[in-house]
């Protein structure tokens, strides 16, 4: 289940600064965490659309790769470790995943490095047997704009049978479950209005004729509604913005 658009959208199409600098140092860190937790380890570039990933030992556990190897790839989406989580598990992990973007968004800049995101997936090992992996997700540096440049990704096995998403602050121990933060203002309102009228079965040509507006311009709203909500299809964005309480 695809449902990465519209964070991809968020994170891709920041107003960027231009160089970040210390490039080296930022490897440096995703390598280390791979060499000495066993770790795989993705340094995500939002601004070049690029990931960078640092294989420890779990890598060999799931076969996708040899420990200590590395490679770099262009895209923010590590599709063939995504293709070992469970279905389920990918769905909610991209969900939390933009709720923890609009929350660290919303945070004082000088704060935002204190804040990951931390959940339990179930991944598909070389065996084809699901086992428990912990993931954590940090925003690793933000740009003079203010923008978030860099993710970390680390997966860790786990022997935690927790399931919960968390956001946590690592200088306070606070938590927050990312499901109490409000995203109302994912969708505008009117994009909110099409949606519960896609919801009712509606076509574009209908929803044109009862809002007063052209299907050009409809289409154009359907299209937004699927990019911010991360979903391919309307069913399946009527189902991610019930879950985000949005209509």
């Amino acid at each position: 289940m695809n449902i990465n658009n519209e964070l991809e959208d968020k994170l891709l199409k920041q107003p960027f600064a231009e160089e970040l600098g210390r490039d080296a140092d930022y490897r440096l860190t995703a390598a280390r965490y791979a060499q000495i937790e066993n770790a795989i380890a993705v340094l995500s570039d939002m601004k070049t659309n690029t990931s960078y990933i640092c294989l420890g030992g779990l890598a060999e556990r799931l076969g996708i790769g040899c420990k200590g190897s590395s490679q770099d790839i262009g895209s923010i989406w590590e599709e063939d470790i995504f293709g070992c989580i469970h279905p389920d598990d990918l769905e909610a992990k991209h969900l939390e995943e933009l709720r923890f973007y609009h929350f660290v968004m919303s945070v004082p800049s000088e704060v935002r490095q204190d804040y990951y995101l931390h959940s339990h997936l179930r991944m598909k090992n070389a065996e084809g047997q699901y086992i428990k992996v912990l993931h954590r997700m940090f925003y690793l540096a933000y740009d003079a704009n203010g923008c978030a440049r860099l993710a970390l990704c680390l997966y860790n096995l786990s022997r935690s049978d927790a399931s919960e998403h968390l956001i946590i602050n690592s200088l306070t121990g606070e938590t927050i479950a990312p499901e109490t933060y409000s995203c109302e203002h994912l969708l505008s309102s009117r994009e909110c209005e099409i949606l519960r009228m896609i919801e009712r079965g509606l076509m574009s040509k209908e929803i044109a004729a009862e809002l007063f507006i052209s299907v050009n311009t409809v289409n154009r709203h359907r299209q937004n509604i699927l990019m911010k909500l991360q979903a391919t299809n309307s069913v399946e964005a009527c189902r991610i913005a019930k879950s985000l309480n949005l209509i």
